[in-house]
């Protein structure tokens, strides 16, 4: 595996001061303003580039572990000023981050290793998620970024809202609450072109239908969830919020390690037994933290803050998940899908015990060390199964990008 990435992932300050350079630079054609306040003040910014009437909005670090987007955000904000085409009837408005607090706690800016990426880890809870919060709590107790996030979609009315998110260790692919016709050729050529795989199978869009390989479209309303336990909802979340306006959403996906594991379209033999395995190790996982984090307890009275709240949660979502897993008939019967169902589950409890080990760090040093050697282990083992590579970032923000420019023209000619 590949460890030392050539670049690294800005901060939400670097970020913001490389938009300002950006308007410094071209002020007739940019403009950068606030547009909210997250929980704890930090400002939301976005930045303009054209005036047309007809918007394309680019959401960036809704998720604070999925890095790619801000460096993507800010490459596609100079393409399009370097390519005028690409403003022809179009005004491009960027968030810079939908979560800057969030942003702050996950503190892997260049992670040579899935157990470095791990050793800093933060991913709030799902209530806290300023996308995922609507699927999850009533209107009077949306957080202010989500309610930032919706206010400039109601102000923009874009035909197309595309949020960038990436995984850790798989494939690319994307998520699309509408169609959008010939979408799926160039996302295609440009992972092929690149080495990065397409995740045709990815648990995330389980059950949905294909509009080709890795592009995935919401089904119709009457069809249920593939894990019926999750309490989120993609309906109920902002990528639909556009939809108020007749836009759409697309969720542009792209790994910061590559696994050829994840494109195999192959039959597996018996997905229903393997996923059956994948369950009983993703519970016996999950009991290995939540033993730690009971023996915990009684010295966490007073540290009740964000990383303890997205442990916890982590491991109560388990029981249902595995039931799910169990109980529910595959919605894909791939080799692909099986194997980002392995991933799926390796993740939950990884992720829980690199928050809980945080948070226990000062506190409980015994219990901290033995949480490090479970990330340890867990981390070396999932890149070990899954044969993982970096993808360098010039690349994942290459695809990711090229991806969101062929969504907007693909989609402004399918609205006319």
């Amino acid at each position: 595996m590949s460890v030392l990435p050539e670049l690294r992932y800005p901060t939400v300050t670097e970020q913001a001061d490389a938009a300002r350079a950006l308007t410094a630079q071209r002020p007739g054609v940019c403009t950068l303003r606030q547009v909210g306040a997250s929980r704890a003040g930090r400002p939301l910014h976005l930045l303009s580039v054209g005036r047309a009437r007809r918007a394309v909005l680019v959401v960036a670090g809704a998720h604070a572990n999925e890095p790619t987007g801000s460096c993507t955000l800010l490459a596609l904000a100079r393409r399009v000023l370097d390519q005028r085409e690409l403003r022809d009837g179009i005004s491009w408005h960027f968030l810079l981050c939908a979560d800057p607090d969030g942003a702050s706690l996950h503190v892997t800016p260049a992670p040579r290793s899935l157990f470095d990426y791990h050793l800093g880890f933060f991913r709030p809870a799902g209530p806290e998620q300023p996308e995922w919060a609507p699927s999850v709590l009533p209107p009077d107790r949306l957080p202010p970024e989500t309610r930032a996030l919706t206010g400039v979609i109601d102000e923009l009315r874009p035909y197309l809202q595309v949020t960038l998110h990436g995984t850790d260790l798989g494939g690319s692919w994307v998520q699309l609450t509408k169609d959008v016709p010939g979408l799926a050729e160039p996302f295609a050529k440009s992972a092929a072109e690149l080495h990065i795989p397409v995740e045709t199978g990815a648990s995330d869009a389980a059950g949905w239908p294909a509009s080709g390989p890795g592009v995935h479209v919401m089904p119709a309303p009457g069809i249920g969830p593939a894990y019926p336990s999750l309490p989120d909802d993609a309906r109920h979340s902002t990528w639909f919020h556009a939809h108020r306006y007749g836009g759409l959403t697309a969720v542009v996906e792209v790994p910061m390690w590559a696994s050829d594991l994840v494109d195999d379209p192959a039959p597996h033999p018996a997905p229903a037994a393997a996923i059956g395995r994948l369950a009983r190790r993703l519970q016996s996982d999950a009991l290995e933290v939540t033993r730690v984090l009971e023996d915990a307890l009684p010295r966490l009275a007073d540290l009740d803050g964000p990383l303890l709240r997205a442990a916890r949660w982590g491991l109560e979502l388990v029981p249902g998940l595995a039931a799910d897993l169990v109980h529910t008939p595959p919605a894909d019967r791939t080799m692909a899908y099986v194997g980002s169902v392995d991933a799926f589950a390796r993740r939950v409890p990884l992720r829980a015990a690199a928050m809980l080990r945080r948070v226990l760090r000062g506190t409980d040093e015994r219990a901290a060390k033995q949480l490090e050697n479970l990330v340890a282990t867990w981390s070396d083992a999932f890149a070990a199964r899954f044969r993982a590579r970096w993808v360098p970032l010039e690349h994942q923000v290459e695809h990711q990008s090229r991806t969101v420019v062929a969504a907007a023209l693909h989609a402004r000619e399918g609205t006319g």
